[in-house]
């Protein structure tokens, strides 16, 4: 593993890279079958613009998010793709066995040579008792303490590296390492990077320790971005995989081809997140939906809030928009996730975000 798998190359006009986050949504009306070939399109877009990386998030139980097993989406997606880096934004750490963790991605990785990011989250990614469901055992009261302990066992079954002695020791994650040792094997010069994810300072902290890349989630926590990344910075220390600190942001930009379509889009997902957010989790609404909407008063107040933070408009008001966003935050490197209802506006959003910072067509870069 070098740096240069984790640090990307900003093409065009963008001042860092650009890469793109999927939540696989599903709008009402469609199917999780149509947002699947959505993401497909998306990523062979992103791929032929040169987008960095494409990451896809682990959510559960929320019908209009159908990204509940990003290592099967991410498979998936390596078989329509051949360049651009896929990962994990994230696969939530307390949800899973280490070892399972460390299978899957070594097969993606077995996929995809090269190109394939783990990126970690230490939050179940859904309610109380859906992570209940989800767990190996009854560990609710599960404390963020045990996560470094997580980490650190999932990144011995990557290595296959555990000490003499350990109860681990002759457990070997396949594909992985091991394979080198037996008679005739060939070590592959690749290792899935590990990425930390984080809301708020614990994990911002964490990855600057360990020197790891760091991904906030400025898309959901917008006030609390500049003090997670001053926090990963101060904290950072030179390690294996990075000289010097490598952050990401992950924003909420749709850009449309004029400003009041952009807003339609943006205020259905708007809907979409007020019904979340109340316990009336369900399919993207249309736009037509969102509009004759009757808000509440507390409605209408977090909708004002949450939309201050989504990047939206015309593609100059968005590029804008994430010029000003990069240059606040000092990001590496930023991954735009587009929240609409249809597929088609979500992969217009992309395209142009590519136009407006003059990103290359596959056909006019060297690869």
């Amino acid at each position: 593993m070098s740096e240069h798998e984790i640090r990307g190359e900003a093409h065009g006009t963008a001042p860092v890279p650009l890469s793109v986050l999927d939540l696989v949504t599903v709008g009402a009306g469609h199917t999780a079958t149509d947002a699947l070939r959505t993401s497909v399109a998306m990523s062979r877009l992103a791929e032929s613009r040169g987008f960095h990386r494409y990451w896809v998030a682990e959510h559960h139980s929320m019908p209009g998010v159908a990204s509940s097993s990003p290592a099967v989406i991410l498979a998936h997606l390596a078989a329509h793709t051949e360049r651009i880096r896929l990962g994990s934004g994230g696969v939530m750490l307390p949800n899973h066995a280490p070892l399972v963790i460390a299978e899957q991605f070594g097969t993606l990785e077995a996929m995809a040579p090269g190109r394939v990011d783990l990126g970690l989250g230490r939050a179940p990614g859904t309610d109380g008792a859906t992570a209940a469901a989800l767990r190996r055992a009854d560990r609710l009261n599960e404390s963020a303490d045990d996560f470094p302990q997580q980490l650190a066992e999932l990144t011995r079954f990557l290595d296959d590296d555990f000490p003499d002695g350990h109860p681990y020791r002759r457990i070997h994650a396949v594909p992985g390492p091991v394979q080198a040792t037996a008679a005739g094997g060939v070590q592959s010069p690749h290792r899935p990077p590990v990425w930390l994810l984080g809301s708020s300072g614990f994990s911002a902290r964490l990855a600057g320790v360990l020197g790891l890349p760091f991904a906030f989630a400025h898309h959901f926590s917008a006030q609390n971005t500049i003090p997670a990344l001053d926090l990963y910075r101060e904290s950072f220390r030179p390690s294996e995989v990075l000289d010097a600190p490598y952050a990401l942001i992950g924003v909420a930009a749709l850009a449309a081809d004029d400003a009041k379509e952009a807003r339609r889009q943006v205020m259905a997902a708007a809907l979409n997140m007020v019904r979340l957010r109340t316990g009336r989790p369900g399919l993207v609404p249309t736009p037509e939906e969102a509009e004759a909407y009757d808000y509440s008063p507390m409605e209408k107040e977090f909708v004002a809030s949450w939309n201050a933070n989504v990047i939206h408009g015309t593609p100059d008001e968005v590029r804008a928009g994430l010029d000003g966003l990069q240059k606040r935050t000092g990001a590496d490197e930023l991954m735009i996730t587009a929240n609409a209802h249809s597929g088609e506006a979500r992969l217009r959003s992309y395209e142009l975000v590519a136009d407006a910072y003059g990103l290359p067509r596959a056909d006019s870069r060297t690869h």
